[in-house]
């Protein structure tokens, strides 16, 4: 019996001995746990962080790529604007630069007319508008302004003449050709602005 006793007392300090190394390590492995869930969050939050930054700089880049365009957008819109005014002040101007050439034939007419209602002299007013006429035209020439040529005889071109009518010819070689011009074409530099209205022959 009292070896009994001792054995018991013997094993209490060993079983004492391994729950307080069973606690120590579970302790440990506490602790362990706890320093990988640490680290963890601590990754979590670095990932958190970096994926925060790129988002940011990604907004950066979208909010400068939107201030290009509208820098660009606006800078067409006034380079547009200022194009349209400018063609229109070319036409205006072209206008007014014609219009101010034809200013002195106005006047001459003037004169003319005034100088035909005192004088009984023809002869000297058919001169003065003869004059005046020479005068439009080579103003109208200067403008870059031609006539065409008579072409009466020679082939029709649709591109140079329009034809008004056609009338009966003796002569086998007009058939088809012009045989009167009936108003004169015109060219403003190497442009047609008016076809010749032609008669030709049937």
């Amino acid at each position: 019996m009292s070896k009994d006793i001792d054995k018991e007392i013997v094993e209490q300090p060993d079983d004492a001995a391994a729950e307080r190394q069973e606690n120590q390590e579970q302790e440990q492995a506490d602790v362990a746990e706890m320093e990988v869930n640490d680290q963890e969050e601590t990754d979590e939050a670095a990932d958190t962080a970096g994926e925060a930054g790129e988002i940011e700089k990604l907004r950066a880049e979208v909010q400068e790529s939107k201030d290009k365009y509208l820098r660009l957008y606006s800078e067409f819109e006034n380079f547009r604007r200022r194009t349209a005014k400018e063609k229109l002040d070319l036409i205006k101007t072209a206008n007014q630069d014609l219009m101010t050439a034809l200013i002195p034939v106005i006047d001459d007419f003037e004169r003319a007319q005034k100088a035909l209602e005192e004088s009984e002299d023809h002869t000297t007013s058919k001169e003065g508008f003869e004059l005046i006429y020479n005068k439009f035209n080579n103003i109208l020439k200067q403008k870059g302004l031609k006539a065409m040529q008579d072409e009466t005889g020679s082939e029709f071109n649709t591109e140079f003449h329009e034809a008004i009518s056609q009338v009966p010819v003796d002569k086998r070689d007009l058939k088809g050709k012009i045989i009167d011009v009936v108003e004169k074409g015109y060219y403003l530099d190497d442009k047609v602005i008016r076809f010749a209205k032609v008669v030709l022959g049937a």
